[in-house]
């Protein structure tokens, strides 16, 4: 199976809790009906991404990375890979690189949608089609940053960063999803 039809069947079948994250949805898979290259960086009007909520062993914190173009505090990921064969595993992938914990643990159904504009490492203005997962990390994991991150910081879920707004729907939709 490719990443663009695991794309549509994890979508088709993630069913949001509320009418946003739906409309959402239902434009993903609008956008992955039109474009066979929509998980592929290439893609120039947007293209699909895969980021991980990373909760420590206890669910109270959440790893954040201060990304360096963007300049604030937020979720790890990135885009998917030519190797990328599911979003779960190019969202585990992506925590794994950026977190440097091993024994990560995903929960392969969506936990949040979001549509960004910005500039990627093309240099051109497009759109990220973020599918976000959660991530929970092994007892003790302890975080190295690389390269890719300015700082790397373990969260309280209850006391994020002050330019960290736009991640409140998705821990709150993420501490849901593990209270099931």
């Amino acid at each position: 199976m490719s990443l663009h039809a695991d794309a549509v069947d994890v979508l088709t079948a993630w069913r949001p809790a509320g009418r946003e994250q739906e409309a959402l949805r239902q434009a993903y898979l609008g956008f992955l009906a039109a474009r066979p290259d929509a998980c592929e960086r290439s893609c120039v009007p947007g293209h699909v991404t895969a980021s991980a909520l990373v909760l420590d062993a206890t669910g109270e914190r959440t790893l954040l990375t201060l990304h360096p173009r963007v300049g604030r505090w937020l979720q790890l990921g990135g885009h998917c890979e030519p190797s990328d064969e599911t979003l779960a595993g190019a969202a585990l992938r992506e925590a794994t690189e950026e977190s440097g914990i091993r024994g990560l643990r995903i929960d392969p159904a969506p936990v949040h949608l979001d549509v960004h504009p910005i500039t990627c490492s093309l240099g051109v203005p497009t759109r990220h089609f973020d599918v976000r997962f959660v991530v929970r990390a092994p007892v003790g994991a302890a975080a190295v940053r690389s390269a890719e991150s300015v700082d790397l910081q373990w969260w309280p879920v209850d006391d994020l960063p002050s330019n960290a707004d736009d991640l409140h729907p998705m821990v709150q939709a993420a501490l849901a999803q593990i209270a099931r």
